[in-house]
């Protein structure tokens, strides 16, 4: 071969998509280079996830996980074959995605980085005192001791002798290094004034004649229809308190456990936000919470607090801000642990390097945000020695001031010069601009999009006529007069997290943008002092709780209406139209799909041949409303449906109207059936907004509500947020588009800086005011942006 010919495995330089056809995609054929930054764009809900995730992603990852064993594949996602003519080319995918951290309650941002890993090989090996292994440092790692006979053979002889068994834990006995202890109010638990028969206890899911109370009821220890206030002293012990018992109920062997216990166990254990909401709710009213008073909420024993390090314990370490963390470890002199400071300090670093240096070890991983979470989870590739792999992020832009932006394309382009290939699924032009190459999808949102407009450079694409190309350079302007405020919503001594002690007034009856940059303490201040206030409804971007059957017309109460109009217009009953209900098809119980699990083999999912993945029986598709099927229904656009249900034949002005709110906030594209769970988290956002705006409120949060929105969608809110304050409502926004702060007619601006260099509020005034001072980061930017 000569040096001019190419070498055969070079001629694979490009990942080559063909006919792929996943959720609205049409048939999409495209070429994307290898080891380039490769951006989509288009408007939400044009289709780029459902390339870069739901096609590539996902066929790269089922292939690598067909490569293990029929056993390991039972542990592995089952992941369904995407709708695709051809994948070639792929390499190994590894996601980048802003799915929260997992509800573990022992979950911290420095077991999720393996950042305490090593910091309990540290202490383990130069702590004074040096007390035992890493273990003894781990707050998920108990103490156990264990003493008794035990068979010695030597020689041929065998012989009893006492032993005792000793394995030091870091774990808190007082709180099993939870961090905290809850004190529960009884009468939130049952009414003394009730029999268990009669309903007595009060726990949410507890109902007379279902297994949790026939739990109680049925196990022997007290009279099910005496009141629990006639209780003996006995009785009402083994009501509230006796421990894990072995009973039989029903004919069964089950085990007892006293009401508290049970609480604790079912509820207490589990991060309160990952609760249901009812759930939640019942928490709030019947549990406090509290600093365990054995280890001061460290979650450590006592033990592993005694051990320290130039004065410093490991439980010191854990709650220190990130940044000031990495300061001590650089100014320690430990030779004998030199390669694990190197370690050590590579790690902290990447913390600093992207943007989450205000962060502490001991915080809980369940409260960070969805960009935070997502930018723990690339720390870990950024070391990382692997080359040519796949990387796809999912707006790795979220949450961050545009201050950080600029860092987050650095570590964009580390990994892409790294050899890697790196897919990015982004609005912000910021990042847009560092493409190597672009993908536009479009040119609408749902039925509309699916194909692709456009590919080439960035230049290429400010030049073409699509609505990314005409978008991207869009700059906003001041407002030339801003409302007067009615009134104002006092925040005073708000002091929580990194506050410190914050005075502030914020203008009611018009739009507030809460502005500073990621760690400032924007959340904090409204999650301390204005959240839990009557007339507030706060609207952020964690997961919506429901089944693989919800979808947003069960979300939204949109088919109540509706099924009571195709029952009164055929004359049969509501419960025909719910594929939860009667009419659903009797061969997938209403899925309109059916898997076939093969024990530890995936399992494979077909669409159900008796409905052809409609989910009705046949005879219940026959009736219809206006022409259309209650399939059909499901199978709209929300902008569709809202002109279908508007007048006619079909008219439902109750499901018009619930329907115009999801077009209000930007939702028009999804369709009625869509599972919540392919929602983004921005869409899951204005999706709880536009049922909130039922109720209507005093006062409206909203958590960076432009995250997952087109440049070109970003008008539609402003104008939504600007109905909501005509309407006589106060918007308060937290946000980081300049956008919106141009749109503003008040900024209250956090900072200066993140963490210990924030909690202070650093400007007060109109947008114009802020333009014109630049006193602050987010003041320069802003000046930037509108001039």
């Amino acid at each position: 071969m000569t040096d001019t010919q190419l070498h055969p495995a070079d001629a694979h330089d490009m990942i080559r998509v063909r006919g792929a056809r996943e959720n609205n995609l049409k048939g999409v054929d495209l070429d994307l280079p290898k080891r380039r930054l490769t951006v989509f764009t288009g408007v939400s809900g044009s289709g780029k996830s459902s390339l870069a995730f739901g096609t590539i992603a996902s066929e790269s990852q089922r292939m690598i996980n067909e490569t293990y064993s029929a056993f390991a594949q039972g542990f592995l996602p089952q992941l369904a074959r995407p709708e695709v003519d051809g994948l070639e080319g792929l390499t190994t995918a590894i996601l980048v995605d802003q799915e929260r951290l997992g509800a573990n309650i022992r979950s911290t941002v420095g077991t999720a980085s393996d950042a305490n890993a090593l910091l309990r090989m540290l202490f383990s090996r130069t702590g004074d005192p040096q007390i035992g292994p890493p273990n003894a440092f781990s707050f998920n790692t108990p103490s156990v001791k264990a003493s008794g006979a035990i068979l010695v053979e030597r020689a041929g002889n065998t012989k009893r002798q006492r032993a005792e068994f000793n394995v030091l834990g870091g774990m808190c006995p007082g709180c099993d290094g939870t961090g905290r202890v809850s004190d529960l109010d009884l009468t939130q638990l049952y009414d003394a004034t009730l029999s268990i028969n009669d309903g007595a206890i009060l726990v949410p899911g507890y109902k007379v004649g279902g297994w949790s109370v026939r739990f109680y009821a049925e196990s022997g220890f007290f009279d099910a229809d005496k009141p629990v206030g006639e209780f003996t002293r006995q009785e009402l012990d083994d009501f509230l308190h006796r421990d894990a018992t072995k009973v039989k109920i029903g004919g069964t062997n089950m085990t007892y456990r006293g009401l508290v216990p049970q609480v604790q166990q079912s509820m207490l254990t589990k991060d309160r936000e990952q609760l249901q909401p009812h759930i939640r709710a019942f928490v709030d009213r019947a549990v406090a919470f509290q600093p365990c008073p054995a280890c001061g909420g460290t979650r450590l024993a006592e033990p592993a607090r005694s051990s320290r390090i130039d004065g410093t314990n490991i439980a010191d370490c854990c709650a220190m801000q990130i940044s000031d963390l990495l300061t001590w470890v650089r100014s320690l002199d430990e030779p004998g642990a030199a390669t694990l400071l190197e370690a050590l300090d590579e790690l902290l670093a990447s913390f600093v390097d992207i943007g989450l240096g205000y962060l502490s070890l001991d915080r809980a991983a369940s409260t960070l945000s969805g960009g935070e979470a997502q930018r723990l989870k690339m720390i870990k590739h950024l070391g990382s020695p692997l080359t040519d792999v796949t990387y796809i992020f999912d707006e790795p832009t979220a949450g961050l001031h545009p201050h950080d932006i600029e860092r987050m394309n650095a570590l964009l382009r580390q990994l892409r010069d790294k050899g890697n290939t790196v897919l990015v699924v982004e609005h912000k032009p910021e990042t847009i601009r560092i493409a190597d190459h672009v993908v536009d999808i479009g040119p609408g949102a749902g039925a509309d999009g699916g194909t692709v407009c456009f590919e080439g450079t960035v230049d290429e694409l400010r030049s073409s006529d699509t609505v990314t190309g005409r978008h991207l350079d869009d700059r906003a302007r001041l407002k030339p007069e801003v409302r007067t405020p009615s009134g104002t919503i006092e925040v005073r001594g708000a002091s929580a997290n990194n506050l410190r002690d914050v005075d502030v007034d914020l203008p009611a009856g018009v739009l507030v943008a809460l502005t500073g940059v990621a760690g400032s303490g924007k959340s904090s201040l409204i999650a301390d002092q204005v959240a839990e206030r009557d007339g507030v409804v706060f609207v952020d971007q964690t997961a919506i709780k429901g089944s693989s059957r919800s979808n947003p017309a069960t979300y939204t109460g949109l088919l109540e209406p509706v099924r009571k109009a195709f029952a009164k217009a055929n004359d049969v009953k509501p419960a025909l139209f719910s594929a939860n209900s009667e009419g659903a098809c009797p061969t997938c119980k209403g899925n309109g799909t059916i898997t076939t699990e093969f024990g530890f083999m995936q399992g494979v999912t077909t669409m159900c041949e008796d409905c052809g993945g409609r989910r009705f029986m046949a005879e219940v598709l026959e009736y219809t409303l206006g022409g259309k099927s209650i399939a059909d229904v499901f199978d709209l656009s929300a902008v569709g449906a809202m002109e279908f249900f508007a007048d006619g034949e079909a008219k439902v002005p109750a499901a018009a109207k619930i329907l115009r709110r999801l077009v209000d906030v930007g939702l028009g594209y999804i369709t009625l059936g869509q599972s919540l769970n392919t929602l983004s988290g921005g869409e899951r956002q204005r999706l709880k907004l536009a049922v909130q705006m039922a109720d209507g409120a005093e006062v409206y949060v909203l958590d960076e509500p432009t995250t997952g929105l087109h440049l070109a969608d970003v008008e539609h809110l402003l104008a939504m947020l600007d109905r909501l304050v005509d309407q006589g409502s106060s918007v308060i926004v937290i946000e980081h588009h300049q956008a919106v702060m141009a749109h503003a007619d008040w900024i209250v601006d956090m900072g200066p800086g993140a963490g210990n260099d924030g909690g202070r509020v650093v400007f007060e005034g109109t947008p114009a005011d802020l333009v014109a001072s630049r006193s602050t980061v987010t003041g320069e930017h802003l000046a930037e942006y509108v001039a």
